[in-house]
């Protein structure tokens, strides 16, 4: 049964690939917006692994992007956990 709520996003992987996912949330750092992505069919986010991808938005279209740079991607994880422990309170 799919939750009426949720947003999927398809997507092409480097492969050519058309892959699912199910946008859980949008986080801005620097400026700058990720979203945090599961795949499709996951139970929920315990079971799955959650993609961080850098959004792109081109007037009314929206892109992708992987996360090449280490310490780009340590300080929006580090945000992520920070979130998590407030929501834990």
């Amino acid at each position: 049964m799919t939750n009426k709520n949720e947003q999927l996003i398809e997507t092409t992987d480097e492969d050519g690939n058309k892959v699912t996912f199910e946008l859980i949330d949008i986080v801005t750092v620097d400026d700058v917006e990720y979203a945090l992505l599961l795949p499709a069919g996951e139970k929920n986010e315990e079971e799955g692994e959650i993609l961080v991808m850098r959004l792109k938005k081109d007037g009314e279209e929206f892109s992708f992007e992987l996360i090449d740079d280490d310490a780009e991607f340590n300080k929006i994880a580090e945000y992520i956990e920070e979130l998590e422990d407030e929501t834990e309170d």
